[in-house]
């Protein structure tokens, strides 16, 4: 389990890390509302499948795909990843998970296969095709899976603390794991992020884009902390398109990949945290 944190009140969530094995807890309480939940974070365990998988549902859009496999392979997964749960919830619900997996060490696992050459043939024709097929063909080993996935109303407060969770624990993974192949599988020097934007329709624009370039309303804030500091990105049309509020009858959902070299971790939680603590 996580560091040790027990925090009450107005959902302002501040950290003292105190240790790596230990669970922590933060606490929203709205104050319009007298209901109060304990949100702790936890490593995953195999009594998670089913709320990951949940989570995970749309990940590849609508794709037919190792679902089950991956999520299987993220609770196998215990020294690097997290999950957030109401504390002391029979329904043993998740809300929130964050992991890194190692495109190099899974290479022959079927779903990590299925959603390489999902994104391959999505970027085929694309500017970034060519550095797309270094990340998953020529050097995997150095590519971290970044998945982040959680409800959205999972307070904001505690996506800081989430990455911090994630980010130190590679850290002591490439210190502490018992073997040298296990240290070296989490010495990543780019992490590949997927995640869904909506960005604004384009007349006479088609296929895949910098989407820095488009106008974009972002459904996660660390996805525009990522965005920013991506070496590259591409943006790809979904299928499996949400019933759009009026507000946004001018944009498309639109499926997101980008590459964020590791050595930007230490700006990506200085940019987080800034983020949160003006929000």
């Amino acid at each position: 389990m996580k560091h040790q944190n027990h925090l009450k009140g107005n959902g302002n969530a501040k950290s003292s890390s105190k240790g790596r094995n230990k669970k922590s807890t933060y606490s929203n309480e709205a104050p319009e509302e007298v209901v109060q939940a304990d949100f702790a974070f936890f490593d995953p365990k195999p009594d998670d499948f089913h709320g990951v998988k949940i989570l995970l549902q749309n990940y590849l859009d609508n794709k037919q795909w190792d679902l089950t496999g991956f999520v299987d392979l993220i609770l196998s997964q215990t020294t690097v990843g997290t999950v957030v749960k109401i504390e002391d919830d029979e329904d043993d619900g998740i809300f929130a998970l964050v992991t890194a997996l190692n495109l190099g060490r899974y290479k022959d696992h079927k779903s990590i296969m299925e959603l390489k050459d999902y994104l391959l043939k999505l970027c085929q024709e694309g500017t970034f095709a060519a550095e797309l097929k270094a990340f998953l063909e020529d050097q995997p080993e150095n590519v971290g899976l970044l998945v982040s996935q959680r409800m959205m109303n999972l307070p904001l407060q505690l996506l800081p603390h989430l990455y911090d969770a994630l980010l130190d624990e590679i850290s002591w993974a490439v210190e502490d794991e018992p073997t040298e192949e296990l240290r070296k599988s989490f010495c990543f020097k780019h992490f590949l992020v997927i995640t869904r934007i909506y960005k604004k329709n384009a007349p006479n624009r088609s296929g895949y884009t910098n989407s820095k370039e488009e106008d974009i309303i972002y459904i996660k804030p660390d996805d525009e902390i990522f965005h920013e500091l991506s070496l590259w990105s591409f943006t790809f049309p979904l299928r499996n398109q949400r019933l759009a509020v009026y507000e946004l009858r001018n944009y498309q959902l639109m499926g997101l990949v980008m590459a964020v070299e590791a050595e930007k971790a230490p700006t990506f939680r200085q940019q987080l945290h800034s983020l949160i603590n003006e929000s």
